[in-house]
């Protein structure tokens, strides 16, 4: 049974929107653990945590996007300082057949959250890999960052930087 346009001609066939990961990398990882030996024993207080995240995307081709998750953080401070970690993790987007108005919001939003896991993963890994009990990074809302980063351009849609 065909579809029909009440013409009596076929129905043009809309081409489904979709969103592909063609690639997923490390660019870039560095793991520090500058006092061990001395601050692998047992912890007596809770050692002082911080993590930061930027999301930053360019065009590589008319449909494809590089997106990277820069992730930096540690545990501790100064003579104190038990970790630091900082990874730049990407991967290359195909987003074919969206209204353009979505593309901005599909890179800096969908992109960071397809590739996420992957990235609190190679963190767990590392810090574990340096004697120190996994750390897995609470999940993140890409879109509130997203959207702070809008109202911090003053309403303009953060930009996508092209090749």
């Amino acid at each position: 049974m065909s579809d029909t346009n009440g013409n009596g001609g076929e129905a043009p066939q809309t081409a489904q929107p979709r969103l592909t990961v063609l690639a997923q990398y490390t660019k870039d990882l560095s793991f520090e653990n500058p006092n061990a030996p001395r601050t692998l024993g047992p912890q007596q207080t809770q050692p002082n945590l911080s993590v930061q995240i930027n999301v930053n995307a360019r065009q590589l081709a008319p449909t494809d996007y590089e997106v990277s998750l820069m992730l930096e953080g540690g545990a501790g401070q100064g003579a104190d300082t038990l970790f630091k970690f900082e990874l730049n993790y990407a991967g290359v987007l195909r987003i074919e057949n969206f209204p353009a108005e979505q593309i901005q919001p599909i890179v800096m939003i969908e992109g960071p959250r397809l590739l996420f896991p992957f990235a609190r993963q190679i963190i767990a890994d590392a810090v574990r890999s340096g004697s120190y009990p996994p750390l897995y990074i609470d999940p993140i809302d890409f879109q509130s960052l997203y959207l702070q980063r809008l109202a911090a351009a003053g309403g303009q849609a953060p930009q996508t930087h092209n090749a």
